[in-house]
């Protein structure tokens, strides 16, 4: 069809060609998240430059695939240890700091319905690099920004479900390095994850139960019928056969904290 040939008034004719231009070169808003893992697995890098604060040797990227342009966050640290000392004074044994379990938090957040809380992230390679391409998120601060501004959120119950879940999510992935800056939000205050390069030790306990307090329905059974051959299927090459089994053991733990939390104080008090 010619769509210059058609005898349209112009209001209607413009609609058509931002409707027929839109369906071919879709908008960044419009992209599903298979649509963004394509770009993100495919686009050519054109561009970098260091991502910025609080995020050393992570490169931001500019991606065009033709139709879009867009940044990405690119993370290639694979630093492993048999001991780790840090300024603290704090060891750490059998220590990883890997882009892999930025991919491995990503696949397992999708699995408990959390996908939307995290950037879409694929491995990639770069420069001759392996890492972790997550897509750049729109965001007007992190947290620690807004403790530090004394910001409140227009809705606090919508905000602090979003942080309970964070915070159950930080615990099943024994994330040894959560930080306000790890808790981007965006203008519409939704909450987003990122950096979990320091999560998935194999203890079997959990890190903090206090972060524990209340629970979305439909992520607890979520947990409940996480499935380790699942799991396992998703992070392959990116998760070990231990950390696998290290997530499950905490995710039993987590569901029998909040078993044990609803007989407690019931379920109007914990569960929303």
């Amino acid at each position: 069809m010619n769509i210059y040939r058609l005898q349209l008034p112009a209001t209607m004719l413009l609609a058509l060609l931002v409707s027929t231009f839109s369906a071919v070169f879709p908008q960044e808003s419009q992209l599903s998240d298979e649509q963004m893992r394509t770009f993100l697995l495919n686009a050519n890098v054109v561009s970098s430059r260091p991502a910025g604060k609080g995020i050393g040797g992570v490169q931001r990227l500019t991606l065009n695939d033709g139709k879009i342009t867009h940044d990405a966050a690119f993370q290639s640290i694979d630093e492993h240890a048999l001991v780790k000392k840090f300024e603290s004074g704090r060891t750490e044994l059998n220590f990883v700091d890997s882009y892999k379990y930025d991919i491995g938090a990503y696949e397992l957040a999708k699995l408990l319905g959390l996908g939307d809380m995290m950037p879409v992230t694929v491995p990639r390679k770069w420069q001759g690099k392996k890492g972790a391409l997550s897509w750049w998120l729109p965001v007007k601060m992190d947290e620690e920004e807004r403790l530090t501004r004394q910001i409140q959120p227009p809705d606090t119950e919508a905000w602090n479900r979003q942080m309970y879940k964070m915070r159950i999510f930080a615990q099943l992935v024994y994330d040894t390095d959560r930080n306000l800056g790890n808790a981007l939000i965006s203008e519409n205050w939704h909450l987003w994850m990122i950096d979990f390069s320091r999560a998935f030790r194999l203890h079997h306990t959990l890190q903090n139960v206090n972060q524990l307090t209340r629970c979305d329905r439909q992520l607890l059974e979520k947990l409940r019928l996480l499935d380790s051959k699942m799991l396992a299927q998703n992070t392959s090459g990116v998760l070990t056969r231990d950390e696998v089994d290290a997530v499950m053991a905490r995710r039993d733990k987590i569901v029998a904290f909040f078993d044990a939390l609803v007989a407690q104080k019931g379920e109007k008090d914990v569960l929303y």
